[in-house]
């Protein structure tokens, strides 16, 4: 009988290195949201990957970033948290030689975890300079011990398979955590919400800041398959309303669109989406709001 390897790893990185975007990648669909703005997730996010070699259980986990905010707090938290419950830390950066503010925080975690730990540099297919890689790895090694270094273009899926196997040779032997056709343990209804968020995120591009949360107040599926959903858009400004709604609801019709295809896709059937929009001032800073919205640590 072949033996099989199964653990956690824990994805980390700065806001907006694309650690989503390699966790979908590897997984082989979209779990996790992915924007151009930095700290898009919020919450760590669980997603599995299964093959005939075993089980590897990924967290994705928000951004390693400066807190501004209780949100904010609540994320750096839950980032650091995620490495003492993994068997493997994968560190995602970009090709530069720069080690700004956030790298450097994380620095300072890893050369204190006694984890594995694998190098990411993700972007690959970006540098403009390719000869400067050596330098650039170089920088890295230098202040934190890692098993290996992989290069990968995450958008591109480039250097997927690469990675994959480097991840199962540090992995300890065991049995499989969850069945072969789980691929995470978020709900629909969260999904759902995480990909009108990212809808919003998109449309509204820089207009409206990271102060949207976005509830669904109903999802239910008739007996003709078609799936009814009711969410809301949580902002923190009156003007903010305006903005997501846009002149004549043209807005919040284009962010709905968006959203309707990513949940027809995710439920495999039709949807009837309905979207609202309420005030909630300074949510970001008042923790009765944050503990409704899902961002509390687990009791």
């Amino acid at each position: 009988m072949a033996v099989t390897k199964s653990g956690f790893v824990a994805l980390v990185g700065r806001p907006n290195v694309g650690k989503s975007t390699l966790m979908n990648a590897i997984v082989g669909q979209k779990i996790a949201i992915t924007s151009r703005k930095p700290q898009t997730t919020r919450n760590q996010v669980m997603a599995v990957y299964d093959d005939a070699r075993g089980q590897i259980v990924f967290h994705d986990t928000p951004g390693i970033h400066k807190a501004e905010n209780l949100l904010g707090e609540y994320m750096e938290h839950v980032a650091e948290k995620a490495l003492g419950d993994v068997d493997l830390v994968l560190w995602l950066v970009e090709p530069t030689d720069y080690i700004g503010a956030g790298e450097q925080r994380i620095i300072e975690i890893l050369k204190h975890s006694k984890k594995k730990k694998i190098l990411v540099i993700n972007k690959i297919d970006t540098m403009k300079n390719p000869e400067k890689l050596d330098e650039i790895i170089a920088q890295y090694t230098s202040k934190v011990e890692f098993q290996e270094v992989v290069q990968v273009s995450a958008y591109r899926k480039k250097g997927i398979e690469e990675l994959k196997d480097c991840i199962f040779r540090y992995l300890p032997e065991g049995p499989r955590y969850y069945d072969e056709d789980t691929v995470t343990d978020m709900s629909i209804r969260d999904i759902t919400a995480e990909l009108i968020r990212e809808q919003a995120l998109y449309k509204l591009r820089d207009e409206v800041p990271h102060g949207i949360a976005v509830l669904i107040d109903e999802m239910k599926q008739r007996s003709n398959g078609l799936w009814d959903v009711k969410a809301t858009i949580v902002c923190e400004r009156d003007a903010h309303k305006g903005i997501i709604i846009g002149r004549g609801g043209s807005m919040i019709k284009n962010i709905g669109t968006g959203a309707r295809i990513q949940i027809e896709d995710l439920v495999q059937g039709k949807v009837n989406l309905q979207l609202f929009v309420k005030v909630r001032k300074d949510w970001r800073e008042n923790k009765a709001y944050l503990k409704e919205y899902g961002y509390q640590e687990d009791d």
